[in-house]
């Protein structure tokens, strides 16, 4: 079992030793997943190549932060998916 304390600023250290079973490194994400009253941690992984296929060409000039809104919810769109396939298991 593994313990961590809770900072003022509601921050906690994920243990050495849970990091290296969930495969965490510095900068990577986390998600957490209530499940049956618990909290799940989730290492979120994947890179840009992840996205491919998720916007579809268009005729008039690229608007950049609506191609940017886009991938971040094609992502969120995963990322709930991986999360709710998780709860089922």
């Amino acid at each position: 079992m593994s313990i961590s304390t809770l900072t003022k600023k509601g921050q906690v250290t994920i243990p050495k030793e849970i990091r290296n079973i969930l495969g965490i490194k510095e900068h990577d994400k986390v998600m957490f997943v209530k499940k049956d009253g618990d909290i799940i941690v989730k290492h979120i992984s994947g890179d840009i190549f992840d996205l491919r296929g998720s916007l579809k060409p268009i005729k008039e000039p690229e608007d950049f932060e609506k191609i940017r809104n886009i991938a971040r919810k094609s992502a969120a769109k995963k990322i709930v998916e991986e999360s709710l396939s998780l709860n089922d298991e």
